[in-house]
Parts: structure tokens; sequence; C-alpha cells
């Protein structure tokens, strides 16, 4: 038994790819309230914030269950994830969204499964076999085809700010997934959170709107969103599930992140899904399922 929760067996285990699944579909909802949140917070106060409110609950967790200290030499690794995951996505994608809408970022979030794979070769020491890059190229060559087919606002800071946000989420996933095979997944990103903690509640103070009460509640709603799913909870699930089933080969469901984005759209919102959407999300599966087999 290891500290991720479960028994490290072959490559791939289901387990590492039913917690993979669990941390993608609640990371689904992070760009949307995000996008929510920064038509009325500052990209940078949502940051902050969202950081602190997880980083509270990260103490009490911390506390609770008597969790000893990180040692000496797992404390650079930590804040490389907080650089990547805790600041870097969150301010970055926030400063985005600013610029271009949460169906254009699908673009990106089509390329975080490639990065994230690329950085487990070179932090985690994965040697996937070259069909597992022929399949991960196709999958998000169809999300991002798929999503420039949807939206045609284009804007070229939003952009850069979009790729150089996929870029650090990438190295965090890859860093964070690599510590947990020691550490424990809902462990090492209590640390994250808990590391930043104190700058993080400094700068909430600071950039605080002027007016709370000019704050809708579908904004703080979605500040409490990405605060808890996005930022504590999903991860527990997600680096659980890279540590297990492996970081670039679990990393490739993020692919289907944008599509249950769709699903959750045509239920709720009863938006219609057509079927360009169907056939693509068929062979994005095909492309999760192809690298699973040749991830090693």
């Amino acid at each position: 038994m290891n500290k991720t929760g479960g028994i490290k067996s072959e490559p791939g285990a289901l387990s590492g790819w039913v917690n993979g699944l669990l941390g993608v579909i609640i990371f689904s909802g992070s760009l949307p309230a995000t996008r929510v949140a920064v038509m009325q917070l500052d990209p940078f106060f949502l940051t902050f914030a969202r950081a602190s409110v997880a980083g509270f609950f990260a103490v009490i967790l911390v506390y609770v269950t008597r969790e000893k200290c990180p040692k000496a030499s797992q404390i650079l690794p930590l804040i490389i994830v907080s650089l990547g995951v805790v600041t870097g996505f969150p301010l970055l994608t926030a400063m985005a969204l600013e610029h271009v809408t949460s169906a254009h970022s699908i673009v990106f979030l089509g390329l975080l499964p490639l990065t994230t794979a690329i950085f487990g070769v070179i932090r985690g020491g994965e040697r996937p076999g070259a069909a597992f890059w022929i399949f991960s190229v196709i999958g998000s060559l169809l999300v991002v085809g798929f999503a420039l087919s949807q939206c045609a606002s284009v804007s070229l800071t939003g952009d850069l700010l979009m790729l150089a946000a996929v870029a650090v989420c990438g190295l965090g996933y890859a860093e964070g997934a690599k510590l947990t095979r020691v550490l424990g997944g809902w462990q090492v990103i209590s640390w994250a959170l808990i590391i930043s903690l104190p700058f993080m509640l400094v700068a909430s103070v600071i950039l605080r709107p002027a007016s709370f009460s000019a704050v809708s509640v579908s904004a703080w709603i979605a500040l409490g969103y990405v605060s808890l799913f996005s930022m504590l909870i999903g991860f527990i699930f997600w680096y659980k599930g890279l540590a297990i089933g492996g970081i670039a080969a679990v990393g490739q469901l993020q692919l289907l992140q944008p599509f249950f984005g769709l699903a959750l759209s045509a239920t709720i919102l009863h938006e219609t899904v057509n079927p360009l959407m169907l056939a693509v999300t068929l062979g994005v599966i095909a492309c999760v399922a192809g690298s699973r087999k040749f991830a090693r």
C-alpha cells in the first residue's frame, strides 16, 4: 500500500484512471466559473483569493490528520507545484479570460495533455512509446480543430497568456504527480497551498474589491467553486490518478475535459450538441484508449 491511497500495480492501473477521470470532471467547470468570476472580480484578486480559501481548508486538513511536515528535499518540488498550479495557471487563465471566451480557451486545453506528457518525460522519468505520442498528438489536434471551428474571436494577448498557462500547468501536474508517489496526493496539493498561503492572504487583502456588495452572487459562487473544487478537491483525485496510472497516460484524460463541459451545457443550459461534437468526442475517446494502451 502506498500513500496515494492504493496498491501500486501495473502501469495504467484502473484505479489511476478512475481517479484521473474524477479529477477531469471536477476541473471541467474551472474555466467557465473563472470566466463568470472575472467579469466582476480582478483576475489577480481572484487568483489570490481562491488560493487563500483553499489554503485555509488545507491547513485544517493537515492539522486534523496530524500530517508530518514535508522533508527539506521536498520543499523545492512543492514550490514548483505551487508556482505552476496554485499561482501560475489560475492567474494566467484569469488574465486570458479577460480577452477571450471560455469556449476559445478549449483550444489550449487541447494542448495540456501533450505538455503534461512532455514534462512527465522530463521530470517524471517516463518513456512512452512512439505509438503513444501519435495518439496524443492526434487527440490534441482533434480538440484544437474542433475548438477553432466553434469560435472566431482571436486575441493575441489572450492566446499568449493561455499558452503560458498550459506550459506552467503541465509542469505543475508532472512535478506534483512525481511527488505524490512518495508524499501522497492530497498531501502534495495541501502543502503547496500552505506554502503559498501567507503571500496569498496578504495579496488578497491588498487587492480586495472596493465594495463587496457590488459583486453578484454568481461571481461569489464561481469563486467558491474554483477555490474548493478546482484548487483542492480536484487535485486530490488528479494527482492520485497521475501517480498510479502514469503521468503521460492518465494525463490524456484531459482531452475529454472540454466535452464534459459540452455535456453540462446540454444538460443544464439546454444547449444543442451537434453531430460534429459527438464525432469528435468519439475520436478523442479512441485516442485516449490508444494512448493508454501504448503508454509504456
